[in-house]
């Protein structure tokens, strides 16, 4: 019997396909890519923006022929794209062939979904409370090796008026530091090189505990462990990033000098309407901060251009932010409304506009990294080998402490070592080298 699961969206549901993988593996399925092969197909979806919706369904119906050919084939789609209010209802008019749909909370289920389906029997399972958590006993089947993906909490409180995700996965739960610790000790163990910590908010951690305890101190308590690693995390939030968070990325080795944090605009304004609670002075004072106790670090970001109310002189600031912070990458989206969020409801831009803007954002972007790629000509950087890279032949490819991606000739067996090189050539923001002896 075979699987395979189609996974959209952020790490996080990447972590979480993993976890059905696992699922999938214990009842006596193995992965396969062939879909007309796989006994059971899983869909993992994402609705943060709307265009991932919309290719999503488009893959789902392409299924109804496999349906029509093969009635014992299992269809499930899961996440959460079916946790939106009214959501389920719609998959199951649209899509009568598919037979589980699952919301975020209730992934745990999935055996037993599948079992009843076998049965016989239709299943829709979605809960109506968005604060229940996956069952952390749920088995893995990690497929990222050497990088590990941990949750640290669940859900989200900023309400941002563009997100939908504090409606589909409710109040933030972190959970107990133990547990995050024992995890990462558990893939150490097993031979994990790079831990990643994930959250849709991770230095908000631990405020739900009331007892002191905060992300700085998880990140301590994990950077004390034996070994060599490397442990990045995900996703910060400009409001809660602070001087303590900086301090200890900067005093602990093993901790990656590498910042992703989400800026959304340039412009004041915008980040008011868009209830970031940050303004474009805070966070240029947070880059500061980071570089003067960071000289080395990567920093990345998220931008999204044609948020309503956008001017031109808000884009032209944005457009400023970029050229003064200089960005390593940056992953820069055109605003998409989601129904049920208070953006949805204002007066939306053109979306000829939303193109030239993301157009030229896109064009400055890529010029920094380029010129940022040209300064590694000639250095020697330590670089963590994590696959081979199919785009050029004997080659293999990892990444630096920073987070750059470097290529260099090499087999398979070198997947999961450290290994120094240095830079010969670059390719936008892809940097290739030969492996120093």
């Amino acid at each position: 019997m075979y699987y395979k699961i189609k996974t959209y969206g952020c790490q996080m549901n990447l972590h979480e396909s993993e976890k059905m993988a696992g699922v999938l593996e214990k009842m006596g399925y193995s992965p396969t890519e062939d879909e007309t092969q796989a006994n059971v197909i899983v869909f993992n979806t994402c609705c943060v923006r709307d265009n991932a919706e919309r290719r999503i369904q488009g893959n789902i119906g392409i299924l109804k022929q496999e349906k029509l050919h093969r009635k014992d084939l299992i269809i499930a789609v899961v996440g959460c794209m079916t946790q939106q209010s009214g959501a389920a209802e719609l998959l199951k008019k649209k899509f009568p062939f598919i037979d589980i749909v699952l919301g975020t909370a209730n992934l745990d289920q999935l055996e037993s979904a599948i079992v009843a389906r076998t049965k016989g029997k239709k299943t829709v399972s979605i809960p109506q409370d968005s604060t229940m958590d996956v069952d952390k006993t749920m088995p893995i089947a990690r497929t990222s090796y050497p990088n590990a993906w941990i949750n640290i909490m669940y859900g989200c409180n900023n309400f941002c008026t563009y997100c939908i995700v504090p409606y589909v996965r409710g109040r933030e739960r972190s959970r107990a530091i133990a547990d995050v610790v024992a995890d990462v000790k558990n893939c150490l163990s097993q031979g994990y090189k790079e831990i990643t910590l994930l959250g849709q908010n991770v230095d908000s951690y631990g405020s739900d505990f009331q007892d002191g305890t905060d992300f700085v101190t998880l990140l301590s308590e994990i950077a004390k462990l034996e070994g060599k690693f490397r442990l990045r995390f995900m996703s910060s939030h400009p409001k809660d990033f602070d001087s303590s968070v900086i301090d200890v990325m900067a005093s602990c080795d093993n901790i990656c000098n590498n910042v992703h944090l989400p800026v959304q605009s340039g412009s004041s304004k915008i980040l008011k309407a868009m209830n970031r609670r940050y303004d474009r002075e805070k966070y240029l004072s947070i880059i500061k901060e980071i570089r003067a106790k960071m000289p080395s670090v990567g920093i990345t970001t998220d931008i999204m251009i044609g948020f309503p109310g956008e001017t031109e002189e808000d884009f032209e600031e944005t457009l400023s932010l970029v050229r003064e912070v200089r960005f390593s990458n940056a992953f820069m989206f055109v605003y998409s409304p989601r129904k049920g969020t208070p953006a949805a409801k204002m007066e939306q831009i053109p979306q000829a506009v939303k193109k030239e803007r993301i157009t030229k954002l896109v064009a400055l972007q890529n010029a920094i990294t380029k010129e940022i790629s040209d300064t590694y000509i000639g250095k020697v950087l330590e670089v963590l080998i994590e696959d081979v890279n199919p785009k050029h032949e004997g080659t293999v490819c990892g990444r630096t402490e920073s987070g750059r991606l470097v290529t260099v000739p090499g087999s398979p067996d070198l997947i999961g070592q450290f290994v120094k090189v240095k830079i010969a050539a670059n390719q936008s923001a892809s940097l290739f080298g030969e492996i120093e002896e």
